[in-house]
C-alpha cells in the first residue's frame, strides 16, 4: 500500500484519477488531494469518504510515495522538485518534460522499457499522441512505417472541466435563445462548429498540440526522423478524441508477411492489420464494413482501450494503409496512462526487492 497524491485534484482528469484508483484497486493506503488556494476546503469522495482537498505548497509532498500530476505545466516544473525531493515518484500529466531527454516519455503499451525501477520522474504523453500510437505503433510488426499523416477531432474534453462546459452551454444557448449564457470571447463559436486547435501558432505554421504529437511520436518510437504531418481540430464533441489516419510503409504492401491464402492481395493485407490490431494490448477493433460500424467518441467515452476500424488499402499510394481511431482523452489519453505506468513501476520495484 502507497501513499498517493494528486495534483490538480478537481479537475476533470483528477476525477478519473480517484475513479480508477477505486475500480483497478490501487494500492492506496492515503490519499492527498492538491489543487490551487482556490479549490482549497472542497471536499471529494474517496472509497465512500470525503477527502478535503489542500491547498499545493512545496511541503505537500512529504510522506508521499506516489504523486499524479495534472494541473498544467507551469505547476509541474514549479512542484515536481519538491516532490522528487521529498521522496515522491512524480507521474506528470503535462508538456512540461514530455521532450527532457532524461525523462522518460512512456505508453506502457508501447516503450514501458523506456523506464526503470529508479525512474522518479516519467512524463504522459500529449492525449493525441497517446490515441495516435496505439493505433500505429503495433502495425510496425508489418514493416517499416515511413511517414503518418493524420487528422485529428479533439473534443472538449481535451481542453478541461471549462470547455467540455463551455461546449453544453453555447448548445442550450444555439437552441434555447431564452437561455443564454455569457459567451467568452477567446475562441470562436463552439456549438455546431469545429475550429482550429486553440494553441499558439509556430514558425512553420503549425499550432502546439500538432507540434507536441510529431515529436513526442518520435521520441516514443524511438524514430527521430519519423515523417508525420498532422492537423488537429477541435470539434463540438464532449468526450473521446478520434482521429484519421494514414500510414506510409517503406515497402509495398503486396510484399508484407501475411498469413494465409491470397499472400499479397488486398483483403490479406487488411486482415494483417486487423490481426496485428486485435491481438494489441489496449486496442479493440471495430470494423464491420456491412454494418457500418466504426469507431466512434460516443462509444470510446468511458472505455480504457482505444477503439480502431476503417481499415482499408490508400488506392492512391502503393504502401499506405488507413485507418480511424477514437480513444478516451481523459482515460487512455490522461489518467489510465498515468495509473499503468505506476502500476508497471510498482511492478517494477517489486521485482527488484524480490531479486
Amino acid at each position: 500500500m502507497y501513499s498517493v497524491a494528486i495534483l490538480g485534484a478537481t479537475g476533470a482528469v483528477g476525477g478519473e484519477f480517484l475513479r480508477l484508483f477505486e475500480q483497478r484497486r490501487f494500492p492506496v493506503s492515503s490519499l492527498r488531494l492538491l489543487a490551487s488556494e482556490r479549490s482549497a476546503g472542497k471536499r471529494l469522495v474517496f472509497q465512500g469518504k470525503e477527502v478535503a482537498v489542500e491547498a499545493v505548497g512545496p511541503r505537500s509532498f512529504e510522506g508521499v510515495e506516489y504523486a499524479f500530476f495534472s494541473a498544467g505545466a507551469s505547476r509541474s516544473r514549479e512542484f515536481a522538485p519538491f516532490a522528487i525531493d521529498a521522496g515522491a515518484t512524480v507521474i506528470d500529466n503535462s508538456s512540461a518534460f514530455r521532450m527532457d531527454a532524461n525523462v522518460p516519455l512512456v505508453i506502457p503499451e508501447i516503450n514501458g522499457q523506456a523506464m526503470t525501477a529508479e525512474s522518479k520522474l516519467v512524463a504522459v504523453p500529449n492525449c493525441s499522441a497517446i490515441v495516435l500510437l496505439m493505433a500505429v505503433a503495433p502495425l510496425r510488426s508489418l514493416g517499416k512505417i515511413e511517414r503518418i499523416i493524420v487528422s485529428t477531432y479533439q473534443s472538449a474534453s481535451g481542453g478541461g472541466a471549462a470547455m467540455m462546459q463551455r461546449l453544453v452551454d453555447e448548445t442550450r444557448d444555439a437552441l434555447d435563445p431564452n437561455t443564454q449564457h455569457p459567451t467568452p470571447t477567446n475562441l470562436p463559436p463552439y456549438a455546431f462548429n469545429l475550429f482550429s486547435h486553440n494553441t499558439p501558432i509556430n514558425e512553420h505554421g503549425y499550432n502546439e498540440e500538432e507540434w507536441k504529437v510529431i515529436h513526442e511520436s518520435r521520441k516514443i518510437l524511438g524514430m527521430p526522423e519519423l515523417k508525420i504531418n498532422i492537423t488537429c481540430i477541435r470539434v463540438p464533441v464532449l468526450r473521446a478524441h478520434s482521429e484519421s489516419i494514414t500510414v506510409e510503409f517503406g515497402t509495398p504492401l503486396s510484399t508484407m508477411p501475411v498469413r494465409g491464402e491470397g499472400a499479397g492481395g488486398g483483403e490479406a493485407i487488411e486482415d494483417a492489420v486487423r490481426r496485428v490490431l486485435s491481438e494489441a494490448r489496449g486496442v479493440r477493433v471495430v470494423d464491420d464494413r456491412p454494418g457500418n460500424n466504426f469507431p466512434t467518441p460516443l462509444e470510446a467515452s468511458g472505455q480504457e482501450d482505444v477503439l480502431v476500424g476503417r481499415i482499408r488499402r490508400d488506392v492512391s499510394h502503393p504502401s499506405a494503409i488507413s485507418l480511424f481511431a477514437s480513444g478516451d482523452q481523459l482515460l487512455k489519453g490522461a489518467a489510465l496512462n498515468a495509473v499503468q505506468i505506476a502500476e508497471e513501476l510498482i511492478k517494477m520495484r517489486s521485482a527488484v526487492s524480490v531479486g
